[in-house]
């Protein structure tokens, strides 16, 4: 899963230095070939993005760059309007500016994108202020860990723009409490797990020194990020001692000063309002027009326009067509009982499971990389453009760590100075089960996330916005199409890793199920569990962690198998239409040569190709 940055409602992009339109005149004028229509909306589209930016200093952070690197994003309904707003008259001037017809396939491809981000923002404005700010993962614990992950100190000014953010994190937080509370008011709460994830995770950020030195916790995290990161201006001569221990001590005011205030006011407020929330928790179903709002997630998750019900369907086929190929594999190896009882076997056997210790959670890291560095040698016979940014596996931070969350991936920089990291939560590793390793590295490593997110960014031919455009449909539906994929390049060759395939595909069939049950017909927490159980492997613990990820998340657990079906189909539809002339690396080129398009602009893009070679 890819895991999102805080309040990134639109499309943002890598953008550097490049021709202005002014520049471009005057080369025309030099006797340099006029540009063509294409290439003036890449130049425009490039500014534009810059522009665009300007939004979410953060972002340009993740993107490694410095520009208003002593500010943090500005989090009210108000900039929202504004960013909309923005987006509008930017359309508006493409279409006075530009002219559609006279523009390349990939140029028309840049348009639609372009127009397609703002049909988007226009369709999620009204649900604005449906998302949950305070659960699990939450800005309380993202923005500690945008800090740790994302901002580099290189420099004495580096330094001075970190305290300059960290005295930002009391607004940040300020404004989406106050968010929090304007929800309230209308109805709209999340469920009660989400508030206790919050409280817990605000202990574990706010324990230890500078927050609290009262207790026997370590350092917190933030703090001990800080005093390495001084360290090493230190050891690299930016600053003396004397010098770092002013620093310090500057940051340890303002974080245990404002910074603590402001989450003892969150911590406040969220154990009062806990006890207005209901005893079990409810879909979307429940809210002020939250059938509506189901139907914008479901959009916005697949980029397909289908109902709650025709998802509900395709998932009970799915899993009716998987449990078959589990029983068959189950077979396989021996075992003489049902599929039911398979599935609690290898729940609950320890010899599926590395033991609850240091060692044990470095096993699991250490068996990662063995599987991710043996189908990397695959590669090259499957793509041809191959990611260059570097991948790097680790536990999650211990602040935002829960039992049994979801794996995830976070991208590197476009440079790759900074490599993608695939994280995993160790907390209780009986929910880390042996069989699942394998394909969930292909997912979140190569061939899924880190592999196509990488090639995205490195793209040098499309606008630079198309380089960090992000669909939940492609981004999640490529990485479970990679675990399929890897089947292919040689991988599950234990009858236990084929079973840990299929359980997870099944895994995001059932997600189909549970998730439009929730909000579409207000199936319980216990009924989703249930269904669940019955028909996947999946540990108790990471299942019902599951299941509340889907009450907080509408819509999005869906994207994950519709996205799958969608690559599986493009390929079906291109492989019965080439025959022999069909070639695997090329077809995977296309898909992953265009950015993280909607499901409809990758159809067309692949029957473009498809038609181009059969004119051959």
């Amino acid at each position: 899963m890819k895991k999102p940055l805080l309040l990134l409602i639109v499309l943002l992009a890598a953008c550097g230095e490049g021709l202005t339109l002014e520049n471009s005149v005057d080369e025309a004028e030099a006797g340099l070939p006029e540009l063509t229509e294409t290439e003036r909306l890449t130049v425009w589209l490039d500014q534009q993005f810059n522009q665009q930016l300007d939004f979410s200093p953060q972002m340009r952070s993740v993107l490694g760059q410095k520009t208003g690197y002593h500010q943090l994003d500005n989090a009210t309904l108000e900039a929202e309007q504004k960013i909309l707003d923005w987006q509008r008259h930017s359309v508006a001037s493409m279409h006075n500016d530009f002219d559609y017809a006279n523009l390349t396939e990939d140029g028309k491809l840049s348009w639609d994108m372009w127009e397609y981000a703002l049909q988007q923002a226009e369709a999620a404005f009204p649900y604005r202020q449906y998302r949950y700010f305070f659960g699990r993962g939450g800005p309380h614990a993202s923005l500690p860990s945008f800090m740790i992950s994302f901002h580099l100190i290189e420099s004495v000014g580096d330094l001075q723009a970190y305290i300059a953010r960290l005295r930002e994190i009391d607004r940040v937080l300020a404004e989406l409490l106050e968010r929090t509370r304007q929800q309230a008011e209308q109805g709209i709460r999340p469920p009660r797990f989400s508030y206790r994830y919050a409280l817990t995770e605000i202990g574990q950020v706010t324990s230890g020194v500078p927050f609290n030195s009262s207790d026997e916790s370590p350092n917190s995290p933030i703090w001990s990020d800080l005093q390495t990161k001084v360290g090493n201006l230190v050891q690299s001569g930016l600053l003396n001692d004397d010098e770092a221990q002013v620093y310090l001590e500057e940051a340890r005011e303002v974080l245990a000063g404002e910074v603590m205030v402001a989450y003892q006011e969150i911590r406040q407020w969220l154990e009062l309002d806990i006890n207005n929330t209901t005893s079990e928790p409810q879909g979307v179903w429940a809210l002020p027009n939250g059938d509506g709002y189901y139907r914008q997630r479901l959009s916005q998750m697949t980029t397909l326009e289908l109902t709650a019900d025709e998802i509900h369907n395709i998932g009970l086929d799915e899993v009716e067509r998987l449990l078959a190929e589990m029983e068959a594999v189950k077979k396989s190896t021996g075992f003489a009982g049902t599929l039911q009882e398979f599935f609690v076997f290898v729940r609950q056997d320890k010899q599926f499971f590395f033991p609850d210790t240091e060692q044990g959670r470095q096993d699991y890291l250490n068996i990662n990389n063995e599987y991710l560095k043996r189908i990397n040698e695959k590669l090259p016979l499957f793509f041809g453009r191959l990611p260059k940014a570097p991948l790097v596996v680790r536990r999650v931070e211990s602040f935002r760590e829960q039992p049994g969350a979801a794996q995830h991936y976070r991208q590197g920089s476009p440079d790759g100075s900074r490599p993608g990291v695939f994280y995993s939560h160790m907390s209780d590793m009986s929910t880390l089960a042996k069989w699942q390793i394998e394909d969930i590295a292909y997912h979140e490593g190569n061939p899924g996330h880190h592999m196509q997110i990488s090639i995205q960014q490195e793209l040098t031919d499309v606008p630079r916005f198309r380089t960090q455009y992000r669909t939940t449909a492609y981004t999640e539906g490529w990485g479970l199409y990679a675990e399929f994929l890897a089947k292919e390049m040689g991988g599950y060759q234990d009858p236990y890793s084929e079973f840990g395939r299929l359980a997870g595909e099944i895994w995001r069939a059932v997600r189909l199920v549970v998730d439009t049950g929730i909000h579409a017909r207000q199936w319980s927490e216990e009924q989703a569990v249930e269904f669940f159980l019955e028909n996947s492997p999946i540990p108790e613990g990471a299942v019902r962690s599951e299941v509340q990820r889907y009450f907080a998340n509408p819509g999005q657990a869906t994207a994950y198998k519709i996205g799958m079906l969608n690559f599986q189909q493009a390929r079906t539809e291109a492989e019965a239409s080439l025959g022999e002339a069909f070639d695997l690396r090329e077809f995977h080129d296309v898909v992953l040569g265009a950015g993280a398009v909607p499901m409809p602009i990758l159809h067309a893009r692949v029957q473009r190709w498809v038609e181009k070679k059969l004119a051959l």
